[in-house]
């Protein structure tokens, strides 16, 4: 048998877990899919993925890279891999890749959605994937704000103090704002399921790579500039301030998906 280079597209639900990465003791993605392929082939093995998500954050497209020595067709790994790992984590495709395959820099963009629900009662069947923010949003304001975070700059501002990379230059692609209304997305079949159905606000940002926390930070700041406690303009200030504590409070991570990631 030859060692494959083998690309899983994975979805999960990241509540019940300490993140992606591996730590001693803690339930994470990483330690279940590693644990799952070691128990499928009989041999350790290493996974690698092109996100960090933290505690409690959730993805429908985390990508991640294994070498696997296995008679197993490759089209049959990713039901083989999923029929051993809990009912919250799925690899949803498994994919052959080239022995150079650079799973960190041939990414061209990943894409993170964050989802708030306004509405006045807590949302049950979805609270573990939004942040509950009952009141308005200024929409149209927060697209404004929104805007000024497209383009080549430094988000160092937007980072974790965490974060101790020295280049804090990113590329973002498109950061909107968007809600239900637009998506016509139906939640739930409630008795009073409008309110369910037209509170829901949706904020994707598309961007080369992320920060620590970067994503969870510029959603808490579009925030501020939703309530009003922030002008949209000042978003200008925050980026040229190079300053985590310029910048809004950090979102929860409940609300965060990262829905793909492209090559």
């Amino acid at each position: 048998m030859s060692v494959r280079n083998i690309k899983l597209t994975i979805a999960y639900d990241g509540s019940r877990y300490y993140g992606w990465q591996i730590q001693p003791g803690k339930k994470t993605i990483q330690g279940q899919i590693t644990e799952a392929i070691r128990n499928l082939i009989g041999c350790e093995v290493r996974v690698h993925g092109a996100s960090r998500t933290d505690t409690a954050v959730s993805a429908l497209g985390q990508v991640a890279l294994v070498q696997i020595d296995s008679p197993i067709p490759t089209e049959k790994l990713a039901e083989a891999i999923t029929h051993r790992l809990p009912a919250d984590i799925v690899v949803t495709e498994a994919v052959q890749v080239p022995d150079g395959f650079d799973l960190i820099g041939a990414v061209k963009s990943k894409l993170y959605r964050y989802t708030i629900f306004t509405g006045q009662v807590r949302p049950v069947l979805k609270i573990r994937h939004c942040w509950h923010l009952p009141g308005k949003l200024n929409i149209d304001a927060m697209t404004e704000a929104a805007k000024l975070l497209v383009g080549k700059k430094d988000f160092k501002s937007f980072a974790s103090a965490a974060d101790k990379r020295e280049n804090s230059v990113r590329t973002i692609f498109r950061c909107e704002v968007t809600t239900s209304s637009q998506h016509k997305i139906h939640h739930t079949h409630h008795e009073n399921s409008a309110q369910y159905e037209n509170n829901w606000v949706y904020i994707d940002v598309e961007g080369d790579r992320f920060l620590y926390n970067m994503v969870r930070n510029i959603v808490g700041t579009l925030v501020e500039v939703g309530i009003g406690r922030m002008k949209p303009e000042k978003i200008k200030k925050i980026l040229e301030a190079k300053d985590r504590r310029a910048a809004g409070p950090i979102a929860p991570a409940a609300g965060l998906c990262l829905m793909w990631v492209k090559y």
